[in-house]
């Protein structure tokens, strides 16, 4: 008879409590959709922290029903879902129970008075205006501290960065390019949805000193009709970092 209480039955039960749970997680969270940690609202991010507590409680006390965790794991989920739900239904129910955007900086100067509500302090505000690679607040015109707490930047036109549009320059249209080769196979699809063969990309190769698909890692043509190539060559140790 097999022994329940042995170090192999304990082990056994850990691990299928840890998987079960990850996979329910994992399972949950594809549902309700991606969002990035650092721009968890404040309802999701009391979520992540209960969520976590309430699986540690779980793999950590065997005296806990697995199978009710299980069932608190799914109630929070719906419960984050529902929210989500009426939060993009009304928005007055969004802006009671988020933060709202606030003006740290205000035509090149800081906003005593909102920095104070927000807790924030001067130092707080160079170190993320570093972070934009700002050294200067007079090169800001306006800064604003989201609901996610980063901060959004709007510079003074003279300090802004040249664009084609502000030297009214046209430009050609520039979209993703659509991958040909890769690891060694030829996206016969992708050839054909740009008009394209085979005979057409082993023509082009050959100006790269390429005889066979076997050769390329990965190819792309670019929308403006050029063909990217990365061969398929021998590891070799990385270059070291110099710090």
């Amino acid at each position: 008879m097999f022994d329940w209480n042995s170090p192999l039955a304990f082990y056994a039960s850990l691990t299928l409590r840890i998987v079960s749970i990850m996979m329910l997680l994992l399972v949950l969270t594809l549902l309700t959709g991606r969002r990035k940690i650092g721009e968890l609202p404040v309802f999701d991010f009391l979520v992540v922290i209960t969520l976590g507590s309430v699986v540690g409680s779980d793999i950590a006390d065997f005296k806990l029903p697995h199978f009710d965790v299980l069932y608190a794991i799914t109630v929070i989920i719906l419960l984050q879902t529902a929210y989500s739900y009426f939060v993009l239904k009304s928005r007055k129910f969004g802006n009671a129970v988020n933060f709202d955007p606030v003006v740290v900086i205000e035509n090149g100067q800081l906003v005593k008075k909102n920095l104070a509500y927000l807790k924030y302090t001067v130092d707080n505000i160079l170190m993320m205006l570093r972070e934009k690679d700002i050294f200067d607040l007079n090169e800001v015109e306006f800064a604003v501290i989201e609901s996610s707490g980063k901060l959004s930047v709007l510079k003074k036109s003279q300090h802004q960065a040249l664009t084609p549009s502000t030297m009214h320059m046209a430009t050609g249209y520039k979209g993703l390019p659509t991958p040909l080769i890769v690891e060694g196979k030829i996206y016969d699809q992708s050839l054909q949805r740009l008009n394209l063969d085979r005979s057409w990309l082993m023509a082009e190769l050959q100006n790269y000193q390429v005889t066979s698909a076997d050769e390329v890692f990965y190819a792309a043509l670019n929308t403006d009709g050029t063909l990217y190539v990365s061969k398929d060559v021998p590891d070799h140790p990385a270059t070291p970092m110099l710090h």
